[in-house]
């Protein structure tokens, strides 16, 4: 993770201050560039602990197709929303806020959030159908994996007034070679301390997920981002990280899946990061 310190550093020293939608400020680079070698290790950062059981209970959630926050909930904490209120999720702040100021359903019980990643990712809806990007793109990869076309996208104009928060990680490329599975995202706004670390786990496991359904190996997972940014409450914070020398990074141990429904039977304590010993976790609040 040398790397994502490397990009740390870079936006500190040379990037842009500037105002942003929150009205906290950032400052930020436009264009950034990381390569992770999965079959090394996987990227999780060391340099502070990494919210893994939040890492893993998104993606299911969003594989599953849901966009109701109390989900995810459930998956998180394991129990039914009826025993979870109160509960918070790393999407309760935006249900709350901007869900609540879409009219959506807001309560104990439900907390929509609008057609936001699950949405797009397994019910996109188009002029005239329905598509589902996942299996669509699985089907793909297993009976042509020398194509071009291995996309699955979240940013679907005609529905982006509509969310609680507009896709961030917007889309994703896969490409096969050697029977072995790489990922290149597609990150249009990068919050670089808190949301990028986690961005990296997640579609680290998705590559190690969709590779094991598929019987390939693991390749790289390379990171691309259009406006990476530091916000400016988070400077303290990101000085202390990048003081740190990052660890040697952990291995993944989960499940044995053949299908994207085996998947969909996992919870995120089936998924395990073999020695990770990360340092101490540096706080800072998301800006929401």
């Amino acid at each position: 993770m040398r790397e994502y310190l490397n990009a740390l550093k870079q936006i500190m020293n040379n990037g842009n201050d500037r105002n942003d939608r929150t009205g906290v400020g950032t400052r930020s680079v436009f264009g950034h560039q990381m390569r992770f070698d999965l079959r090394e290790s996987f990227p999780a950062v060391t340099t502070k602990k990494l919210a893994w059981k939040a890492v893993v209970s998104e993606l299911l959630w969003i594989l599953e197709g849901s966009s109701d926050e109390r989900r995810l909930a459930e998956i998180h904490y394991g129990d039914s929303r009826e025993n979870l209120v109160g509960k918070k999720t790393i999407w309760t702040a935006n249900a709350d806020k901007q869900g609540a100021d879409l009219g959506y359903s807001n309560n104990d019980s439900v907390k929509e959030l609008g057609p936001v990643y699950g949405s797009q990712w397994r019910s996109w809806e188009g002029m005239n159908s329905v598509t589902d990007q996942i299996r669509l793109v699985l089907n793909s990869l297993k009976n042509n994996p020398d194509s071009r076309r291995h996309i699955v996208s979240a940013w679907n104009v005609e529905e982006i007034e509509n969310m609680s928060l507009p896709p961030c990680h917007v889309m994703f490329q896969f490409y096969v070679h050697n029977n072995e599975l790489s990922c290149q995202l597609y990150q249009r706004s990068a919050d670089f301390f808190l949301g990028v670390p986690f961005n990296i786990a997640s579609y680290s496991l998705l590559t190690h997920m969709f590779a094991e359904i598929l019987g390939m190996g693991v390749g790289e997972f390379i990171w691309t981002g259009g406006d990476c940014h530091i916000y400016t409450n988070h400077f303290d914070a990101v000085k202390e990280q990048v003081k740190r020398k990052p660890l040697q990074g952990p291995t993944l141990v989960m499940p044995t899946i053949n299908s994207l429904n085996d998947v969909l039977n996992t919870k995120p304590s089936d998924y395990v990061l073999a020695n990770y010993e990360p340092m101490p976790s540096i706080k800072a609040s998301m800006a929401v």
